[in-house]
């Protein structure tokens, strides 16, 4: 059984739409200055939230839905 590209990318859309609709956001860690005084290290790190709107998760499940559906032209 062969899996077309086209299919994986909807699954793919379809999870991270699921995904986002279900978390909202992500948080990642991100240095942001670092200093070198010898043996020393020194190293600033934020935190940095990403808000995913609702808009977002809902377009990627659509999307993705489309793709499964609507039958390619060959």
């Amino acid at each position: 059984m062969v899996v077309s590209a086209v299919k994986i990318i909807a699954v793919i859309l379809i999870v991270a739409g699921i995904a986002g609709l279900m978390y909202g956001k992500f948080t990642y860690t991100k240095a942001t200055h670092e200093a070198k005084l010898g043996p020393i290290d020194f190293s600033v790190k934020e935190k940095q939230t990403v808000n995913i709107p609702l808009w977002a998760g809902i377009a990627a499940i659509v999307a993705g839905a489309l793709l499964l559906v609507v039958p390619r032209r060959t």
